[in-house]
């Protein structure tokens, strides 16, 4: 527990830390800490006062009520540091022990809507929350227990059931096959782009109405050492000038050296800055890697692929494999499986014990300004974990 001088400091380097630097509010009067006593009727300004169950609270009252930054101690050594809003909890940091939680809050203080909570030492969790019990979808992980991915209701585990909403980060993939439909082609109508409809190939639970933004979207650039993408430079000039996050794949081929591939992948696609990372598509059958030699050899090429790639663009690129591929062979290459993100086509099992970023929810997709079916994805998180997907993975 805080003394009196102790909290004043503590507030005082909150505030520096937090709130001058925003220039919303005079210095002196954010340097002006009042003494502890009664909060006078209607107060505005900065204000230390300890309650009845012996909790202290500190922050900027407007007309009495809680609004910005403040802090609260309590006597069984919980601290929180929240974002009042109309005198109402709104978003926080707390801390009891060992354990601490970061996200949304109700007024009470408790975990509601999004936020990850550490406790135990080793554990965390990740995901929705409601009156402070995991509620609706998360993942929990920790030292030596299994990870548990899906959806939670009244803080219990109740399986892998995902639920897709608004909330989600969404996007696709387009190709040439985007453009043309046997002897007929299309263009993309980038002003209608939406997506409309989750296809048809797997069952889904979905809350509300399919309209959702596209945040994200990769172009095929190249395939092999001689084929491209013909539409791909005006594809990715258009999705920059939209304000989408996009980046380049390449799909691998059995039959050539790997180091050639991603040189040709290199002469072609744009990697720009802000752009996501590079991706190498990897759907060989059975067959082709037995042709080529087996699981060592086709590891050979892809390392080959990913070196190079990764020495140009700065950034680990991203593998795009199916669950079978996950099964079978990834566990041939221990540490590409440790050193790259995976973007994997999931139409059946979940496979989280990899570096998952995205999952191919369905190939057979509607999104509106496109012809056909379009491959719909959706970002391994929501829309806070993306951003630092994009600040930790873009390319510089």
């Amino acid at each position: 527990m805080l003394d009196e001088e102790a909290l004043v400091t503590t507030y005082r380097d909150l505030y520096a830390r937090h709130v001058i630097r925003d220039n919303r509010l005079n210095i002196s009067r954010r340097l002006g800490i009042t003494p502890i006593g009664p909060l006078p009727a209607g107060y505005t300004g900065y204000w230390l006062s300890r309650q009845d169950n012996g909790s202290v609270t500190a922050g900027y009252r407007v007309k009495g009520r809680r609004q910005g930054e403040g802090l609260i101690f309590c006597p069984d050594s919980v601290e929180l540091w929240g974002r009042f809003n109309a005198d109402t909890l709104c978003y926080g940091i707390s801390r009891h022990r060992t354990d601490w939680y970061r996200g949304d809050m109700d007024r009470r203080g408790r975990p509601h809507g999004h936020g990850t909570l550490c406790y135990d030492g080793c554990r965390t969790y990740c995901g929705s929350w409601k009156a402070g019990h995991r509620e609706g979808f998360g993942y929990q992980t920790g030292l030596n227990t299994a990870l548990q991915a899906g959806e939670w209701e009244s803080g219990n585990y109740r399986g892998e059931r995902l639920t897709y909403t608004s909330d989600r980060i969404y996007g696709i993939d387009i190709s040439r096959f985007q453009h043309e439909k046997g002897k007929k082609k299309f263009g993309i109508d980038w002003q209608r782009l939406r997506i409309s409809h989750l296809g048809t190939s797997s069952r889904k639970r979905i809350n509300g109405h399919v309209d959702y933004p596209i945040s994200f979207m990769y172009i095929k650039a190249t395939e092999g050492i001689s084929i491209r993408n013909r539409y791909y430079a005006a594809d990715y000039r258009q999705a920059r000038s939209h304000n989408i996050h996009v980046g380049s794949y390449h799909f691998f081929s059995t039959t050539t050296p790997g180091a050639a591939q991603a040189r040709h992948f290199l002469r072609h696609a744009r990697l720009s800055k802000g752009d996501l990372p590079p991706v190498l598509d990897i759907e060989p059958s059975t067959a082709q890697i037995k042709r080529m030699g087996g699981p060592e050899a086709l590891w050979r090429e892809v390392r080959a692929w990913l070196r190079v790639v990764r020495q140009r663009s700065g950034v680990a690129p991203v593998l795009y494999i199916s669950q079978m591929f996950v099964n079978t062979y990834l566990p041939y290459a221990p540490d590409v499986r440790s050193n790259h993100p995976v973007w994997i086509a999931r139409y059946g099992e979940y496979k989280p014990d990899v570096r998952l970023a995205y999952w191919q929810l369905c190939a057979d997709g509607r999104v509106n300004g496109i012809r056909g079916e379009v491959d719909i994805n959706v970002f391994n998180g929501y829309k806070d974990e993306f951003r630092l997907f994009l600040e930790q993975n873009c390319i510089r």
